[in-house]
């Protein structure tokens, strides 16, 4: 192609090769390296006036790195007068901080967002952002390829029994992204969420009880916005309660009894009186310490322990276990759990199982399979895999509880952060780990790995630097062609 040059930085070179091999052109030449104090170092080596420019830079594990190089490479070629400046960039940086998780969190994609725009990028190429609306954080076009048209190419040539299978979210922020796949092999979908468990904390009472008396000395303060002080009183300093009216002396004073009609079953009578096949598609499980158990460790755990439990010590005679509801409200103020949602209300904020960190040794969720997946295949999907302990855990739950006869763990980007891809290789729940190679791989990595299958989606990317450079439409590349 004339009047296209197409740099490659050093976060993925192998991805660039390729992309420039289809588009029957070289990388141009660029000496890229650091200076002695740690400083990166860009010099441009062919002359980039009018050019259309193509910056091909993924994130990697030196991340910082990778951003700082394409900033720097973007400004050079600015100011070396290019004509347009496209940074191509398969995995973005920081996608995952793209809002608030604290009040004092920071939205680090749209910084980055600003970093590019400021450097002199004129449009941004990306595959399958964590958050599509990233796209608004920037002043520029940016094209969201998806990977989804390959993946499920790759399903329908490699999965003998695809048409039976099930596509399975592991978490609730993946459930669009695992619907419109399964719309696209015209399959069901399923979806394995996690839950914290609420802890029985035995509360001691002791012989004094707490009162609340409202506060009517100062009249001129109106009713609803009057103080509340908290008073305590003995046990024998409490005035008696009267005795309850007969029925036959005040009958009026006695609460009428609620007609059989009217009464709201309890969970056993619904349970036996609903009869919907559907309920047989929710399976539950325990998560303690990132590993699925069986439903009696609990009683194994506190009959090892002696009775105690790790928060109250041992439980006495003076030990009352307080209900879910006052004791919500009686630490609500004191809690050390972190919030089960975000700013605002809105529960799409939260951090995803592979970020959340474990809180005590006694951390326990519980895990939920929504859906029929016995004796099928099935595709777990998500848009990246980081941490392991999420797809091991939704991997098991479908295979042990929901009786899957084989997992497939699907995503675009193959981070593989510390041994993750060494535990998902030990779990037997787990068949097959396909990624594409927007996130770039080591060697030793694929020879050290049976499971682990890479798609190359550097046929997207390179038709869609042609289909940009000749001012075609891009739309063509969203779907799947038959």
């Amino acid at each position: 192609m004339r009047g296209v040059q197409i740099f490659s930085g050093t976060s993925h070179p192998g991805l660039a090769e390729t992309i420039c091999e289809r588009l029957g052109t070289v990388p141009a030449k660029a000496d890229l390296g650091k200076f002695a104090n740690g400083e990166t170092s860009v010099n441009i080596g062919v002359s980039v006036r009018n050019q259309d420019v193509y910056i091909v830079q993924s994130g990697s594990e030196k991340i910082n790195d990778s951003v700082m190089e394409l900033l720097i490479m973007i400004s050079a070629c600015k100011g070396g007068s290019a004509k347009s400046i496209t940074a191509v960039m398969p995995y973005f940086p920081y996608s995952r901080q793209s809002k608030k998780k604290s009040h004092r969190g920071a939205i680090t994609a749209r910084m980055l967002a600003n970093l590019l725009s400021i450097a002199g990028v004129d449009h941004v190429i990306t595959m399958d952002l964590h958050a599509s609306q990233m796209q608004g954080f920037f002043g520029k076009p940016v094209d969201n390829l998806f990977a989804e048209p390959f993946i499920a190419r790759w399903i329908m040539m490699n999965v003998s029994s695809w048409k039976d299978a099930v596509v399975v979210s592991k978490n609730a922020g993946g459930t669009k992204r695992v619907t419109s796949l399964a719309d696209t092999l015209k399959l069901n979908f399923g979806i394995v969420t996690t839950d914290r468990r609420r802890r029985k904390i035995p509360v001691t009472m002791s012989d004094s009880t707490v009162f609340f008396d409202a506060v009517e000395d100062d009249t001129r303060v109106p009713k609803d916005q009057q103080l509340f002080e908290l008073h305590l009183h003995s046990a024998e300093a409490t005035p008696p309660i009267p005795e309850e009216p007969e029925p036959d002396t005040a009958p009026a004073l006695l609460r009428p009894e609620t007609p059989p009609a009217a009464r709201r079953p309890s969970e056993l009578e619904a349970a036996r009186e609903y009869t919907d096949v559907r309920v047989q598609d929710v399976v539950t499980g325990r998560l303690v310490q990132g590993q699925l158990v069986d439903d009696d460790y609990a009683e194994a755990a506190e009959s090892q322990s002696g009775g105690t439990t790790p928060e109250a010590g041992p439980i006495t005679e003076n030990t009352e276990v307080v209900p879910d509801a006052m004791l919500n409200s009686m630490i609500s103020n004191s809690s050390s759990l972190p919030p089960d949602h975000a700013l605002g209300g809105s529960f799409d904020a939260v951090e995803s199982d592979d970020e959340a960190s474990v809180v005590g040794p006694d951390h326990e969720k519980t895990i939920t399979l929504v859906g029929e997946v016995r004796g099928r295949s099935v595709f777990i999907v998500d848009d990246m895999i980081d941490k392991s302990g999420s797809w091991i855990a939704a991997a098991e739950t479908v295979v042990k509880r929901g009786g899957a006869r084989k997992v497939y763990c699907i995503a675009t980007h193959g981070l593989f952060s510390e041994d993750s891809l060494d535990q998902m290789e030990a779990c037997p729940s787990i068949d097959h780990i396909v990624v594409t190679n927007t996130f770039p791989i080591s060697p030793s990595m694929l020879r050290r790995s049976k499971k682990l299958i890479v798609i190359d989606v550097s046929t997207l990317l390179a038709e869609s630097i042609r289909r940009h450079h000749y001012g075609e439409s891009v739309s063509a590349l969203f779907h799947l062609n038959d």
